[in-house]
């Protein structure tokens, strides 16, 4: 297996951690999400897509962990990292590729197709939303789903200020988790080990420190309007049970003027760990459709 890792310089003197895998025409560079997160959680991508003959591009964005860690708030906006996605491409000479965006790094792949989608040959938005308000109200209807007892003592727990207690996170991934987050019995190495390395700052600046509801820079956050300006092939994709609506993807779907969307039965916001079988094969038929030139939309 072809490994090649690069680091980026950007135009603000900071350096981000790239790594190429595998060797092919057909290329992906993958966004992760959090914000703040890392590439890792990503990992079994090379298990399923490689051996289909497919090229990929590990990439930790500014402030994650493979990449520098700048104590600079102001560098916390989705329009920044926008640019920083272009000046990768850039740096890694890539042309007529893929996106790949997962969670906010779907978000911030929207952001991208709109004022650099000249560069894309094909998007894939996984398990995201077009809205932060939508995804509030979404929120707040899982979290009024949970046990009356549940939602209770959340909220005294969030009164007292203690949403970082060992009790709260216990109630928030049993009753809530579990479910939507990751339904597998154990959370994967990979994805333990992206979440003990997140950059808080990021998530907080651009989410808030709320769990059931976005406070930060991204609150106001909407691009529904905006979706059917990208005329790129584009594959939506997520599982039934994601805390991100299905609906609201498959809204999304219809509005991208070239596009598909897939929902994995089984899988939550991790589809890709959870129900991996399922959504990478509509990921690769996506890719060959694609390169076949027989993609058609639905």
């Amino acid at each position: 297996m072809e490994k090649q890792t690069n680091i980026i310089r950007l135009a603000n003197g900071y350096h981000v951690w790239t790594r190429k895998v595998g060797e092919s025409p057909i290329k992906v560079l993958l966004l992760h999400g959090g914000p703040g997160l890392t590439h890792e959680y990503l990992e079994n991508f090379q298990d399923y897509l490689l051996p289909e003959g497919i090229e990929i591009y590990f990439y930790d964005q500014l402030g994650s962990y493979f990449s520098d860690q700048p104590d600079e708030p102001e560098l916390w906006t989705i329009e920044r990292f926008c640019d920083e996605v272009e000046e990768v491409r850039i740096g890694l000479g890539l042309d007529d590729f893929y996106l790949y965006g997962h969670s906010w790094g779907g978000m911030l792949a929207i952001e991208y197709a709109l004022k650099y989608g000249e560069s894309l040959k094909g998007l894939i938005i996984s398990n995201t939303t077009a809205s932060m308000k939508s995804w509030d109200k979404h929120l707040l209807e899982l979290r009024n789903s949970l046990p009356a007892e549940v939602i209770e003592r959340m909220e005294v727990l969030e009164q007292l200020g203690k949403t970082d207690a060992e009790e709260y996170l216990e109630l928030y991934w049993n009753f809530f988790g579990k479910k939507y987050f990751c339904r597998m019995e154990s959370m994967p190495e990979a994805v333990v080990r992206s979440e003990a390395r997140i950059n808080e700052q990021i998530t907080e600046i651009l989410l808030g420190t709320a769990a059931f509801k976005v406070e930060g820079l991204l609150e106001d956050w909407d691009r529904w309007d905006a979706l059917q300006k990208i005329y790129i092939p584009s594959l939506v994709i997520t599982g039934r049970f994601d805390m991100m609506r299905a609906a609201e993807m498959e809204e999304m779907a219809r509005l991208l003027p070239m596009s598909r969307s897939a929902i994995c039965e089984n899988g939550s916001h991790l589809t890709m760990w959870d129900e991996p079988e399922s959504y990478f094969k509509h990921l690769i038929t996506f890719l060959k459709d694609v390169e076949g030139g027989s993609f058609d939309s639905e």
